[in-house]
């Protein structure tokens, strides 16, 4: 649910890009709606109101949000002042490249890597494991980026949707991939777990 969340500016974006462009009047302003800049406005905007109301309920914002919100913030803006649509275009690739350094980052410098933080209260990995597993999402968001900066300047007639479908489509189906990948490492945990409930059962029983 809370990943979904984040893609509520991403879908406003899309349904505000693929709108037909037509000038409507508002408190005697005449406003364009529809296009890749008014489309733009609709991503700032949304994504200010999404994230100022989780720092309201949750009375802060994680880290992942501050960032993601401020890029938003200074690409949309600078977009909407040069009135050039390849700076917006830039923001998925760097975006995804930067957290691809995190991950790479977080292998040296913490005693976790942000694999092992994300999921480490799932399941128990051995520490190369979760290597592997830390490499491989740094691999996902650099490949993620790549794509994102080939579609938006080669085929820009389908960039808007890749952004929005496709990034979605390649972290789900990575996701999958590492659910079947976790999957023996779960059944050997729940295993464990089990074996652990009877003995600690026996031992009540006992006394």
């Amino acid at each position: 649910m809370k990943q979904l969340i984040d893609y509520i500016p991403l879908i406003a974006f899309l349904i505000v890009y693929k709108t037909e462009e037509r000038i409507i009047s508002l408190v005697g302003y005449d406003y364009t709606l529809g296009g890749i800049f008014s489309a733009t406005e609709a991503l700032i905007t949304t994504s200010i109101l999404v994230y100022g109301s989780i720092f309201i309920v949750n009375r802060k914002l994680s880290r992942t949000h501050v960032f993601l919100l401020s890029a938003v913030v200074i690409f949309c803006s600078f977009t909407l002042i040069f009135r050039d649509e390849a700076i917006l275009k830039w923001k998925a690739p760097i975006v995804n490249w930067i957290f691809a350094c995190v991950f790479i980052g977080s292998q040296y410098f913490h005693k976790q890597n942000m694999t092992e933080i994300m999921l480490g209260h799932v399941v128990e990995l051995p520490d190369n494991e979760w290597k592997k597993l830390n490499f491989a999402w740094a691999g996902v968001f650099f490949l993620l980026g790549c794509t994102n900066l080939f579609v938006a300047f080669t085929f820009h007639e389908y960039w808007v949707d890749f952004k929005v479908f496709g990034s979605m489509g390649i972290l789900l189906l990575f996701s999958i991939a590492q659910m079947f990948y976790l999957w023996p490492y779960l059944e050997a945990q729940e295993l464990k777990n089990q074996e652990q409930e009877s003995q600690d059962l026996a031992e009540e029983s006992s006394n």
